[in-house]
């Protein structure tokens, strides 16, 4: 079940600030609990909760209340004021008293502590918040005594012990992205929630980030962005179960700023909509690449040619591997539709159209379909293709919506179909298909030779800075041009360059996890660092590398050295998986005793893994460092 939510007044007239801003280490940096601070100026100092007196300190200066939820509330008076053995204060409560919020606790002689030289900040903490909260939702700026300031998000009841709450940690998010009314749409990759919001500026990304199960929040893309990590899954099917209907809605895209740069903002959508197309089918292929390199590796004669490529065994499961690359339109046509809020069963048929299997025979010949003027039209082979399918997506929207409107009712469910798959389809076949087709195998092929040609100077700089993209979010707009890449070509040295990337941004979380004496941080390490060698580094970027920034560059360092080492070899990669877990996407299918990218992967990986390692145990990272509360990124031109 969800959590329950407990509301938190002001105790006393003044200022709310956020936690952070407190100037006193112990309570700015969470070390005793979530919470806010009060600048007093009023004196009477009341109870923010309801709940029974279980502590008075002392020196009078800290009072605790446990509320009926359980949480453990410390209402702290002036820093370093324990030294003042009391004088400032007269309390009117005593342990094991039920108290009611808004009920008086103690006077607190503002003018006594400000001549002692000591600040009058007054904490309110929840001092079991690991274990209690999902959340906290605090409101800053200047109050009145008893006014709300901050709600409490209560962890639920567990369903199985050592299991995350993911229905009350939806109950969270949602509400911190502004509320159900603000959610236009919600689609998910393998990290991240990605929201389309009516108005993002209704978002509490503080809130969000120090929301235990969110690794951190993003404005990219058109989406609002809440980074989980490897159980994303979970939750996205938790805020979804109390989103009823929100699947089956069209999306309402956000309302353009018009007051930015066209060029900016087209740009902003293409990702948009790229990233919405690729993101659920991105899983499916990864793992199909990693069948087709383990196939590859069973063929190899230096371990005895376990498979024959003439084997039925060999051809079945290639097979597998296969279908998801070759009926690739139509995954990206149904993710596509979703996104765009047309009919995905509509353009799954177009896409199954680009891939029907006459038109695929017809298409590896180029066969001629007529000729106007001397200019022939052919078939071309759209498997494994992305972008044609993509527009097609759109056009199917668009001309489905007009359809709408133009039709009448009697006739909608049958000609509204009829007519988008019959005039999108030849559309795409013998216009926007030859056109895109032909400009992105052109693109794929000029950045494959470019990376070859340019060797280790390519391998550098690209190495170098590919893990700067994932900040943005704008690694989505290279993941259709590796996949272009391996469609055309079977290979993509590009993506051989990008995988060491990972490797090395694992190498130094990784780093930080085993020097650390910190706990949280050293379970957060480990489990950051085996989901980058898994070829997922979101989790170690947002986690602990960007925070700690000389992490975030010691990862960067060896990812450029290892980029160079690819270049100068020339490696490349056969298959999508990268990272670690991608070694089998290194051997080539059609030439298994050709080790050569193999080999980089090795040199490559290991001097990444090792330089990125030992930049960050000697230089990157060590306990006294003060973790960032929030990593500052630059807008995308073009986002919200």
């Amino acid at each position: 079940m969800a959590g329950t939510k407990v509301k938190l007044q002001a105790v006393a007239d003044g200022e709310v600030i956020a936690l952070n801003k407190v100037q006193d280490e112990v309570f700015s940096t969470g070390m005793m609990g979530q919470g806010f601070g009060l600048e007093p100026v009023s004196e009477e100092i009341i109870a923010p909760v309801s709940g029974e007196v279980t502590m008075i300190a002392e020196s009078k200066h800290a009072i605790g209340i446990v509320t009926k939820e359980g949480l453990e509330v410390l209402i702290h008076m002036g820093i370093d004021t324990v030294g003042l053995h009391g004088e400032p204060f007269e309390l009117r409560i005593k342990v094991g008293q039920q108290l009611t919020a808004g009920e008086p606790l103690a006077n607190m002689a503002l003018e006594n502590i400000r001549l002692a030289g000591l600040k009058t900040t007054i904490m309110v903490l929840i001092t079991n918040s690991a274990d209690k909260l999902e959340g906290l939702d605090l409101e800053e700026g200047q109050v009145k005594a008893g006014q709300v300031v901050a709600t409490a998000y209560v962890k639920g009841a567990k369903k199985k012990a050592g299991k995350r709450d993911y229905d009350a940690l939806a109950t969270v998010i949602i509400e911190n992205v502004g509320g159900k009314e603000n959610i236009n749409n919600l689609i998910h990759c393998i990290t991240r929630l990605r929201f389309y919001l009516k108005d993002e500026s209704k978002a509490h990304d503080d809130i969000l980030r120090e929301t235990d199960g969110v690794i951190d929040i993003m404005h990219a893309s058109g989406q609002y962005q809440v980074v989980i990590g490897n159980e994303v899954t979970n939750v996205f099917e938790a805020v979804m179960k109390q989103l009823p209907g929100l699947a089956e809605q069209e999306v309402e895209t956000t309302p353009a700023d018009t007051s930015k740069n066209p060029v900016s903002r087209a740009f902003s959508n293409l990702i948009g909509v790229i990233t919405g197309s690729m993101s659920p089918v991105v899983g499916v292929i990864a793992a199909a690449g990693i069948i087709k390199g383990l196939l590859a590796l069973l063929t190899l004669p230096q371990l005895g040619g376990l498979l024959n490529v003439k084997d039925t065994a060999y051809i079945t499961v290639s097979a597998i591997a296969d279908s998801a690359f070759y009926f690739l339109p139509i995954l990206v046509g149904f993710a596509a539709a979703k996104r765009l809020g047309g009919d995905p069963i509509v353009t799954a048929v177009i896409g199954g159209v680009l891939t029907y299997p006459q038109l695929v025979a017809w298409g590896q010949n180029f066969k001629e379909m007529f000729s106007i003027g001397g200019f022939q039209f052919q078939f071309l082979n759209y498997t494994y293709s992305i972008f044609p399918m993509i527009l097609a997506a759109w056009m199917a929207k668009k001309l489905g919506d007009f359809l709408k409107k133009t039709l009448p009712n009697y006739l909608q469910m049958i000609f509204n179909p009829l007519l988008t798959v019959l005039l999108v389809s030849l559309v795409t076949l013998v216009i926007t298909g030859p056109i895109i087709q032909g400009a992105a195998n052109g693109i794929a092929d000029f950045i494959n030779w470019l990376v070859h040609a340019s060797g280790w100077v390519g391998g550098l700089v690209i190495g170098g800075f590919y893990q700067l993209l994932v900040i943005f979010g704008l690694h989505w707009g290279v993941v259709p041009l590796v996949a272009q890449q391996i469609s055309a070509s079977g290979q993509s040295a590009l993506n051989a360059i990008i995988s060491v990337t990972m490797v090395a941004q694992g190498a130094a979380v990784l780093a930080v996890a085993i020097k650390t004496k910190k706990n949280d941080m050293r379970s957060l390490g480990i489990a950051a660092a085996i989901s980058a060698f898994c070829g997922v580094t979101e989790p170690a970027i947002y986690g602990i590398n960007l925070r700690y920034r000389k992490v975030f560059i010691s990862g960067l360092i060896g990812s450029a050295v290892g980029g160079l080492i690819t270049g100068l070899m020339h490696g490349t990669m056969f298959g999508f998986t990268g990272s670690l877990i991608g070694f089998p996407s290194f051997f080539d299918p059609a030439a298994p005793t050709q080790l050569n990218s193999f080999y980089a992967f090795l040199l490559s990986s290991g001097a990444a893994l090792v330089i990125s390692f030992l930049v960050t145990w000697f230089w990157g990272y060590n306990d006294e460092m003060e973790m960032g509360q929030k990593v500052e990124k630059k807008k995308r031109p073009g986002s919200n």
